[in-house]
């Protein structure tokens, strides 16, 4: 039987090919994905612990809690902390540390690496072991500053040269003394590096005479944990707590496989889809491979096989077609992670050097993803095929599907997907977290259900096409009749493109939802004509509230001052503004009472009046950051957003109580609006500043739309592999169609019908299954988009659904495009057949 299943994989090698790329290209999404994110992630790993060299042990401060009405905090690491470190038994040296964010501009004033990864610090002394010099000197003063080799490249700069940047608002030109090379990941991410000395750091990133962290350098013979233990006898325990170098490289070598993880598995989750599509068209291909060997078998069961042994004999033939898609996906997907590191490399993302690393894990999951898939989805028409008797075999009477089984059929199918849509149902009744399990396992049960009776809504459907395929004659009735000739056949096929386009069709219909909410959300909620952040939205400098109110042509400004308040033995977030005008920038639907927020008044939003009981007229006693407390009354509740919520007092109540404040934006109302002229004049007020973000409304709105629409392309193009997996099964069920229906066809042509009437019968029919397979898809992507955007309406009150009409469009056009693509080659090969061969054949 072993020797018999070989020779059938060998006989059919071509009908097989199909197969074989399905899965391939299923395990090879599996194995580029494992190579990149082991890739990247063992480079970042290196990188870092090489970043940990220079320190044996790491004292940080110590947080304390909230305790009562007093506000968590953290202690200064002091100069005298700083020096008392440094002369702890079997300590060599102790650098202090200052790190605060710190954005470069390049030689066109823009902003060099993403906002979060622009980082500033302290160069220590005139040579700092953390920073080898590549070129100049070290900085001092602040007309100084070093920068990394890497932006220095990047940008063109060299030692000498001016450049602009900007650490809280104003924009600074030092001059660069310095440039040093780094193992710092962010740099290693593509962002910048910027170091001065350690009194202007301190001084810039406000923090006189502090550091945020002291690294100790152990002497020769002593151990990191030695020094660890000698630095927490001798600093005070509630103030400091010190970590090794070892453990701080573990740390980060755990934070960076969990970043990476998430990257992986979210990948994972797509190969899974390609692989589960790929499965339709494995189970499709040995159904009909047993089923044009029908009399082959039943000669094997008649000459003493068993049962056991023709459904061994069918899996072995897919464990061969296993092997062989594991093998060259496994090859296959080693080229896509080598592809996907440089593609990164192209698009600017910066990756630290380091080999390609193919892990024993790897290959084990490629060949087992390879063969269990081919198996498991083999495994039932090889079943059936050991359930045909062999004298009905011989005799050619097929095992049709009885009627019982139909039934039993269509009665799962129609359980599966009225569950499935009672628990989707039932879950955009929920809150957000709380609905998400339910719905993901109701869309799990409605999409099986759909499959399981997509033969029965196969008739209806494709019977609908009538009309139209009967402009093309005796082809479009045929190519109608072939479709609906096995429906369990056409439901295969037709499942393949169908999940691929729910899924892209759901997304589309959430994003531009969400795109439309947040649209209004910004449109309804702020009056002002821009709203001024930094580009990483740390805090804006108190100097650029003032700059903005006292450029021509604003009418009204106010700063958004985040803060902690301890309130009934809770912290709370409370926001300063100016109470005089925040009306005026501000459009928020205001429950009970005023939106009048004065020195003893504030408003709150919903949700916070709502835990707090509160309403207008309610009085509350806030605790603040100096301890200090003062009595506010609640003159009005508002509804809240992701721009606008909260406790609002006046910044005459939070101002006197803030050492360190800083604005977390700033909102402009102008004489003459929105407009390209102002947003210039604003810019220029501010020193065209790359760092400062102003945007007006549609700014705002663009910016989220630009983030949707990367989203949405990376998700098409991942979701693209099940596409072209569907494209295959097309492909490899019309080929083996126009195999089986040799003989009819060359009946056809006999009696008439020329070889452009047979080429157009098997492109109909191809295009008539993807119309199918397209129009479920995009009926349950709408279905799924709404139901996910209804529980995203319970935490989002402007959300609202939108129809991308023209995207789905698109998409069913995708489908016909897929279905005429796919019939390329069998429809050549059914008219190139010899009439009189094909007659003759079985």
């Amino acid at each position: 039987m072993f020797r018999t299943a070989l020779r059938n994989v060998l006989a059919h090698k071509a009908r097989l090919l199909m197969t074989v790329l399905a899965v391939m290209l299923g395990v090879a999404f599996v194995s580029g994905t494992l190579v990149f994110t082991n890739t990247i992630s063992d480079a970042y790993q290196n990188s870092s612990a090489k970043g940990f060299d220079q320190v044996d042990v790491a004292v940080t401060a110590k947080y304390q809690e909230d305790k009562g009405d007093r506000l968590g905090k953290t202690p200064d690491l002091t100069q005298a902390l700083l020096d008392q470190s440094a002369k702890v038994p079997g300590a060599a040296s102790a650098i202090g540390v200052v790190t605060d964010f710190t954005a470069i501009a390049d030689k066109d004033d823009k902003l060099i690496g993403g906002g979060f990864q622009s980082q500033g610090g302290n160069y220590w002394g005139d040579k700092d072991p953390r920073y080898p010099l590549k070129s100049g000197s070290a900085p001092h003063g602040e007309n100084q500053v070093a920068i990394d080799s890497e932006t220095a490249r990047r940008a063109g700069y060299k030692v000498g040269d001016t450049v602009r940047l900007s650490v809280d608002g104003p924009v600074l030109s030092p001059r660069i003394s310095g440039i040093f090379t780094t193992d710092d990941g962010n740099v290693a991410a593509g962002g910048s590096l910027a170091l001065f000395d350690t009194a202007t750091a301190q001084k810039l990133f406000g923090k006189p005479g502090t550091y945020d962290e002291i690294d100790v350098k152990a002497k020769a013979g002593t151990s990191q944990t030695a020094l660890k233990a000698a630095l927490d006898k001798a600093l005070p325990k509630d103030v400091t707590e010190s970590t090794t170098g070892k453990e701080l490289a573990d740390d980060q070598a755990k934070a960076i496989s969990a970043s990476m993880s998430g990257m992986r598995q979210g990948l994972l989750v797509f190969a899974g889809i390609a692989l589960f599509v790929g499965t339709f068209i494995i189970a499709n291909t040995f159904t009909m491979l047993v089923a044009q060997r029908t009399k082959e078998l039943a000669l094997l069961r008649a000459v003493g096989a068993s049962r056991r042994q023709v459904t061994r004999s069918v899996l072995i033939e897919a464990f061969v077609v296993g092997t062989v898609a594991g093998v060259t996906g496994l090859v296959a997907g080693i080229g896509i992670g080598a592809g996907l590191r440089s593609l990164m490399g192209t698009l600017g993302a910066t990756v630290p050097d380091g080999p390609l690393v193919i892990t024993p894990g790897t290959v084990a999951a490629a060949l087992a993803v390879g063969i269990v898939i081919t198996m498991l989805a083999a495994w039932l028409p090889g079943r059936r095929a050991a359930k045909i008797p062999p004298v009905a075999a011989m005799s050619s009477v097929h095992a049709q599907a009885t009627t019982r089984s139909l039934v039993l059929r269509n009665t799962i199918g129609a359980l599966f997907s009225a569950a499935g849509v009672a628990v989707v149902l039932a879950a955009t009744t929920m809150s957000g977290s709380d609905g998400q399990a339910p719905m993901g396992m109701g869309a799990v049960l409605l999409i099986i259900g759909v499959f399981i009776l997509t033969p029965l809504l196969s008739r209806p459907l494709i019977a609908a096409t009538a009309p139209v395929l009967r402009a093309f004659g005796v082809s479009g009735k045929l190519a109608r009749q072939n479709s609906l000739r096995n429906p369990r056949r056409t439901a295969a096929t037709a499942s393949a493109l169908m999940i691929g386009l729910t899924l892209i069709t759901g997304m589309t219909v959430m994003a531009g939802s969400l795109q439309k909410s947040i649209d209004k959300m910004a449109s309804s909620a702020i009056r002002a004509d821009y709203v001024v952040s930094m580009a990483n939205y740390n805090g804006l400098s108190l100097d650029v509230g003032k700059k903005l109110a006292a450029t021509e042509g604003v009418t009204a400004t106010s700063p958004m001052r985040n803060a902690p308040g301890r309130i009934e033995g809770e912290t709370e977030l409370l926001t300063g503004v100016n109470g005089a005008t925040i009306g005026k920038l501000t459009d928020v639907t205001v429950d009970n009472g005023a939106f009048k927020v004065g020195p003893t008044q504030a408003v709150v939003d919903a949700d916070t009046a709502k835990k707090h009981g509160w309403k207008a007229g309610s009085a509350f006693t806030v605790a603040f950051e100096d301890g200090k407390k003062q009595r506010l009354t609640v003159a009005g509740v508002y509804e809240g957003n992701d721009l606008i919520h909260g406790i609002l007092l006046d910044l005459s109540a939070l101002a006197p109580h803030q050492t360190d404040a800083s604005d977390t934006r700033v909102m402009v109302k102008t004489s003459d609006g929105a407009s390209d002229a102002t947003k210039d004049r604003l810019e220029k007020a501010l020193g065209s500043n790359p760092a400062i973000k102003v945007q007006s409304k549609q700014d705002l709105s663009d910016e989220i739309a630009k983030m949707f629409t990367l989203m949405l392309n990376m998700l098409y193009g991942l979701l693209a592999m099940a596409v072209i997996v569907a494209v295959l099964g097309v492909v490899n069920t019309l080929a083996m169609s126009v195999f089986e229906r040799s003989q009819e066809i060359g009946m056809l042509r006999a009696i008439g019908l020329d070889r452009k009437g047979i080429k157009r019968m098997v492109r109909l029919e191809s295009l008539v299954i993807s119309l199918f397979g397209g129009v479920l898809g995009i009926g349950l992507g709408v279905f799924f988009g709404w139901a996910a955007g209804e529980l995203m309406g319970t935490a989002m009150p402007t959300y609202e659904l939108v129809l991308p009409w023209a995207r789905m469009a698109v998409f069913l056009l995708l489908a016909a495009t897929v279905g005429i693509l796919a019939a390329l080659w069998p429809a050549r090969r059914a008219a190139r057949l010899n009439m009189l061969t094909a007659i003759k054949s079985e």
